[in-house]
């Protein structure tokens, strides 16, 4: 659901059709983020090609959980709840482990990762991110020497970026038009990596 107008799976034809039928999960479900582009195919595919290619794609070394961590950390920065809902759900159901993922969800919740469950590199990593999320300008390249410091190639450096510049974009999206999660199947994701042009949800 959202505040413009959206045109439902079963009333979709053309290639507003074809790309639902490459985003939706089980029984046609298509979710309310990729909805709201109804309108505009263009920018559905657009909005799809790059969440597919940062966040899940084989060529990134970053571990996919933590990826989903940061996306959570920067979605609670930005206040956008349809996104730690549903990016929450998917890194808890990647890693595993159900009491990491909550103590994770609780150090987010009190933005305050001392006694979280992750290492320096991922802390120094979720610090970048805040900055790159709520004072961009201020980002030098101390941040970058900073990061390298702890362990991170300039590549998983990008897709640290990549990521959190993404889940910003993503948050305005869901918060500047009204998206909610009702209707929504929470979690589900692109899961084939290999194939960047397989966006099915599963």
């Amino acid at each position: 659901m959202a505040w413009v107008k959206t045109i439902p799976y079963d009333q979709s034809t053309g290639k507003l059709r074809m790309l639902y039928d490459r985003v939706k999960g089980p029984d046609d479900n298509v979710d309310n983020i990729m909805m709201a582009h109804s309108l505009r195919p263009h920018s559905m595919e657009g909005h799809m090609a790059i969440y597919k290619y940062v966040l899940h794609n084989s060529g990134n070394t970053v571990p996919k959980w933590f990826l989903e961590a940061l996306g959570v950390w920067v979605s609670s920065l930005n206040e956008c709840g349809y996104c730690v809902d549903h990016h929450y759900a998917g890194m808890r159901r990647l890693l595993g482990d159900d009491a990491k993922s909550d103590a994770i969800r609780r150090a987010i919740d009190a933005r305050d990762f001392t006694d979280a469950p992750l290492g320096a590199a991922q802390v120094a990593a979720m610090d970048y991110a805040q900055k790159l999320t709520l004072a961009p300008a201020t980002i030098n390249e101390a941040d970058i020497i900073a990061l390298r410091g702890v362990g991170f190639d300039d590549g998983e450096i990008l897709e640290i970026n990549q990521v959190s510049a993404y889940f910003s974009y993503a948050n305005r999206t869901v918060l500047g038009l009204g998206c909610s999660t009702k209707g929504d199947i929470i979690g589900l994701s692109p899961n084939n990596s290999d194939d960047p042009d397989d966006w099915n949800h599963s």
